[in-house]
């Protein structure tokens, strides 16, 4: 026995309606292909986002630790005493540290976020072009 298709009012009535138009053929699972393709791309981007997020909270905790370990042992020389002057030298050397590092620090960061936004984009980038590229070829199919 021979499988029957039924067949859709509606459906049909779109089909002759699109024949009538002279409208391209439209291929569905390639468009649910092109789709998952841009959902691929799209977590792909969100992935790279989140590994760099990840980096920076990472680079952060070990700045903060080196830091405090900076704190400690100047808190350490602030014990041994020493005159006024030897102490407004151990300040300004801090001080000095301090905003090197922090300046170093700062850098670094704008670095790790920059590379993630860069790799997150150019996956988007990517999957603009191919897409293009689809729609050209069902165009060109088309003519």
């Amino acid at each position: 026995m021979t499988k029957k298709t039924e067949s859709n009012p509606f459906t049909e009535m779109f089909e002759k309606f699109g024949q009538d138009l002279n409208l391209p053929n439209i291929d569905v699972q390639k468009m649910l292909d092109s789709q998952r393709r841009n959902l691929e791309a799209l977590q792909k981007s969100a992935a790279a986002s989140a590994a760099g997020a990840s980096a920076l909270v990472e680079r952060q905790r070990t700045h903060i630790e080196q830091a405090l370990a900076e704190v400690k042992t100047a808190a350490e020389s602030y014990r041994a005493g020493g005159t006024p002057q030897e102490f407004m030298v151990k300040q300004t050397e801090l001080a000095r540290k301090s905003f090197d590092s922090a300046l170093k620090n700062v850098e670094e960061a704008a670095e790790i976020v920059r590379k993630a936004g860069d790799e997150a984009i150019e996956v988007l980038r990517k999957r603009i072009r191919e897409s293009a590229e689809e729609i050209r070829q069902g165009f060109d199919k088309n003519r």
